[in-house]
């Protein structure tokens, strides 16, 4: 990922704000430990956020090549880190993504940066999922796209209902991978696999 450049308006403002929060939890922001910590929040979100100001479609049109390649493509094991939007804690996981080629590949490592791009905004994992394959079959136009996210949500671990082991699985199929129950069934025994 590319260095994040942050906006110094923006990050003092949040830091005011996270300066307040930190006063109305019962903290002193004055106490050495957290002297830097309003500043440091407010980087961190702008970090978080920063899918907001990124294209992910431009992403994938800068690696567009025509190749008359037509089986599977997958890119598995995508490190996924996200927050949720109805708690802001994080959510964590990995995301599994396949499309089936029409004349068109696009360079590998555009897709974990679109996955990234979605990821780092407010989200839930299962519109999460669906952007990803939606953006690659908007783009690619392949002749499927498969996309499973899995992800273990810390406002399900840390609050809540307090189920440190549950994770969540997610999945969004087009074309093939819709239509085709062996061509499904390949990519997901494909992400099984430990073929490394």
């Amino acid at each position: 990922m590319e260095k994040i450049e942050y906006n110094e308006k923006l990050t003092e403002s949040l830091s005011e704000h996270y300066q307040e929060i930190l006063t109305q939890i019962g903290e002193d922001p004055k106490r050495e430990g957290l002297l830097k910590t309003p500043e440091r929040v407010s980087k961190a979100m702008q970090f978080l956020t920063q899918g907001y100001h990124q294209d992910p479609d431009a992403i994938l049109k800068k690696a567009l090549f025509h190749e008359e390649y037509s089986e599977m493509v997958i890119v598995k094991d995508i490190e996924v880190y996200s927050m949720c939007e109805h708690h802001m804690l994080p959510f964590f996981g990995k995301a599994h993504v396949a499309y089936i080629p029409n004349g068109t590949i696009v360079g590998l490592s555009k897709i974990p940066r679109v996955v990234d791009t979605y990821s780092r905004r407010l989200q839930v994992q299962e519109r999460l999922t669906i952007e990803v394959r939606d953006c690659i079959q908007r783009v690619l136009n392949p002749k499927g796209v498969a996309v499973v996210i899995e992800a273990s949500h810390m406002c399900m671990q840390m609050r809540g209902v307090q189920k440190q082991n549950s994770t969540t699985t997610s999945s969004a199929f087009t074309g093939l991978f819709l239509k085709n129950d062996s061509t499904r069934k390949e990519f997901i025994n494909l992400v099984q696999a430990k073929l490394h």
